[in-house]
């Protein structure tokens, strides 16, 4: 059955915001392997790579990429911002419905004043050798589309330990009978917008205010193999005292990354 859809009085002004930042955690044993790590950051998310994904992320929800600006930062990190405007929407297959994201040549929106935004922030501990890697992305449109459609690509775009996410329905469009709607879409979660896959790798948590249509998700790897979290060495290299040792390192970051505070002790959740 058809869903009636909302006939609107002129242009649709509500702005969708998704911000998310990605984690990816690693032990680099000497400074020599710290500082390699983030030379590799460096190169594989350079300002040129970040602004392929955003193009990319440009086509999945179809918009017209207005200005690019890039850079790459010294003594690390790099910064994209893409301006987009509106697409005309040729589709009336266009569907806000909790679900993952659709291939990029399978959906068109509808965009104006809107934007996309990247930026990087690799570092490391001088002591523990920890290092971790962090992600910040903004997509912002404005129009029929929300930018959760293009979730999962995004996560799949980066080594994902653990990522937060908030999206927020802003401001009101009004129908042809003046009535004012504060969001255009259901939405009980951000998870469901994410593919099956992709959420049974991830212990994930909800905070959500549905009154004020703003919408928190925060993920983390279920499985933890060490071999993955070791840069420039393997496990092979290391005895059973330097293992437990690195893993309590590893599992105290990351615990502290996705719950957002310091914590006591070592973390046994793997």
């Amino acid at each position: 059955m058809k869903k009636n859809r909302i006939k609107l009085h002129g242009f649709n002004n509500l702005t969708k915001s998704l911000s998310f930042n990605i984690y990816d955690v690693c032990y680099a044993k000497t400074e020599s392997h710290r500082r390699e790590y983030i030379e590799y950051i460096d190169e594989v998310y350079n300002a040129e790579r970040l602004t392929q994904i955003l193009t990319d992320v440009a086509d999945i929800i179809g918009a017209n990429i207005l200005n690019i600006a890039h850079q790459d930062y010294e003594p690390q990190g790099a910064s994209v911002t893409i301006l987009i405007s509106e697409e005309a929407v040729v589709s009336e297959s266009l569907s806000n419905t909790e679900a993952p994201g659709p291939l990029p040549d399978t959906i068109l929106a509808h965009l104006d004043k809107s934007h996309l935004t990247v930026h990087t922030y690799p570092e490391s501990h001088p002591d523990n050798g920890i290092s971790t890697f962090r992600v910040d992305i903004d997509v912002s449109t404005c129009g029929r589309v929300s930018p959760l459609k293009a979730l999962n690509y995004l996560i799949h775009s980066f080594e994902s330990d653990i990522v937060t996410m908030d999206y927020r329905v802003r401001g009101f469009t009004r129908d042809v009978k003046g009535k004012k709607h504060f969001i255009d879409h259901k939405i009980n979660s951000i998870q469901n917008y994410l593919t099956r896959d992709t959420r049974d790798l991830y212990q994930m948590i909800d905070v959500n205010v549905y009154q004020e249509n703003v919408f928190h998700t925060k993920m983390i790897l279920k499985e933890f193999d060490l071999d993955n979290y070791l840069f420039g060495l393997g496990v092979d290299d290391l005895d059973e005292a330097e293992k437990r040792l690195i893993l309590r390192r590893l599992k105290k970051e990351m615990a502290e990354i996705f719950y957002g505070r310091n914590v006591r002790g070592h973390m046994t959740r793997w």
